[in-house]
């Protein structure tokens, strides 16, 4: 009875915690901890269920966030990330695999936490998995590698970047280049401010579409992810994920009709505020027995990885000053 009744409050606590994060109450960085903290007294406190949902979100939230730009910033945003994205990928791989070795991390493992830095963490691991026909363990790792340096990722950016003196841009595309999954690229260009958060998001963008070219490309680049006869192992059909297209139909929808702009400002503050509900819903499915397994070895190569990653991009933002 006791149990049941504290379930009861748990769930209940966590609901008003999703209706205050969607009405604007709560921070990014905040809720993902607030997340963090319920997990890790209570569990997984929504299951499979809830997990789903925050992907939704955060799909939907990207969705909405377009609807309040316009194509010309977009446009501008992306031909840089496409180039910027190319050098980045090309380094973290070369350095990847280079760490790999220095840190004994073998096999999928290392591919595979090299893939989540070098594009956007959990969603290329998933899509790249399969070619590497890498076991439920390594995935689970890997995610669980990429999960933690996010969430501090998200804490420290902004921190960083005020300390820098880095611009709302500058901000955004360095978020973007360094950090791995959407929603703390996206959530950490939140905490910094409406236009970080616009270039961080398209820049983003442009940074996933890699994830198809880099699949087809995995059996030339690392020898044990191809058979003996130089093949794939895994299937490499991958999609474009749907909400880049929803972001681009909205983006162009909101700069061809200006009715549509007064509307699409309204709806781009309240995807801001699910984004912020998808944040909550990640903490909050934390497993406390992926976070054991990751291990030391793994999550230090990954943390290295990950640090010579956002320092080459912070170069790249200090360069780009200089030929401004």
């Amino acid at each position: 009875m006791v149990r049941a009744l504290l379930s009861f409050v748990f769930y209940f606590v966590a609901l008003a915690f999703v209706g205050l994060c969607f009405l604007g109450y709560v921070r990014a960085e905040v809720a993902l901890l607030c997340g963090i903290v319920l997990a890790f007294v209570r569990g997984d406190v929504f299951g499979a269920q809830g997990q789903k949902v925050a992907k939704h979100c955060l799909a939907l939230s990207i969705v909405g966030m377009g609807a309040g730009m316009q194509v010309r910033s977009v446009l501008d945003a992306g031909v840089m990330a496409t180039a910027l994205s190319a050098l980045g990928i090309v380094f973290v791989l070369c350095i990847g695999t280079m760490l790999a070795r220095a840190f004994k991390v073998r096999g999928a493992l290392a591919h595979l936490i090299c893939v989540g830095t070098a594009i956007c963490g959990g969603s290329a691991i998933a899509a790249a998995a399969p070619v590497m026909r890498a076991s439920q363990s390594e995935v689970s790792v890997a995610l669980g590698v990429v999960f933690i340096l996010n969430a501090v990722a998200l804490f420290v950016f902004p921190v960083i970047g005020h300390a820098l003196g880095l611009g709302q841009a500058e901000f955004g595309l360095w978020a973007a280049m360094a950090i791995h999954d959407t929603s703390s690229v996206v959530g950490a260009g939140l905490s910094y401010g409406a236009e970080a958060l616009e270039v961080a998001t398209t820049t983003k963008l442009v940074r996933a579409l890699w994830i198809m070219p880099l699949v087809l490309v995995i059996p030339f680049i690392w020898k044990d992810a191809r058979d003996q006869r130089g093949a794939a192992k895994g299937a490499a059909t991958v999609k474009v994920p749907w909400f880049i297209t929803g972001f681009i139909l909205a983006v162009i929808a909101g700069s061809i009709f200006p009715a549509l702009q007064s509307g699409g400002a309204v709806v781009a503050h309240y995807a801001k505020n699910v984004l912020v509900v998808s944040l909550f819903l990640i903490g909050a499915g934390l497993s406390k027995t992926a976070l054991i397994s990751v291990g030391a070895r793994p999550f230090v190569f990954g943390a290295c990885l990950w640090l010579m990653t956002s320092a080459f991009a912070l170069g790249v933002v200090f360069a780009l000053r200089m030929f401004e």
